[in-house]
């Protein structure tokens, strides 16, 4: 079956960097665009960053554009988020995806991310 396991989340301060790893098992990983959404307190799903199959396309929602890079190791079946310039609206539970944006797909089972002082 599709598992998508998630690590890496914690509390940073602002300013500060993270990096998410998600594991992905259970599918034909290289076949899949691939993606970050999140979800902040009170607020809905919201697109990060996806990445195409090879890892040459990313594409990033304006808000976090120019800090998080994303990026996939296709032989360790695995997606990355580099997140960087951590502001507290960036807190919120963070899910890796099958597919791009928040529309239909697995999702892990989510990560929290606090950007606090």
């Amino acid at each position: 079956q599709v598992q998508l396991v998630e690590s890496g989340g914690g509390l940073v301060q602002p300013g500060g960097s993270l990096r998410l790893s998600c594991a992905a098992s259970g599918f034909t990983f290289r076949n899949f665009i691939m993606s970050w959404v999140r979800q902040a307190p009170g607020k809905g799903l919201e697109r990060v960053a996806h990445v195409g199959r090879s890892g040459d396309s990313k594409t990033y929602a304006d808000s976090v554009q120019g800090r998080f890079v994303i990026s996939r190791d296709n032989a360790k079946n695995t997606i990355y988020l580099q997140m960087n310039s951590l502001k507290p609206e960036d807190t919120a539970v963070y899910y890796c995806k099958i597919g791009p944006g928040i529309g239909p797909g697995a999702r892990g089972q989510g990560i929290q991310v606090t950007v606090s002082s």
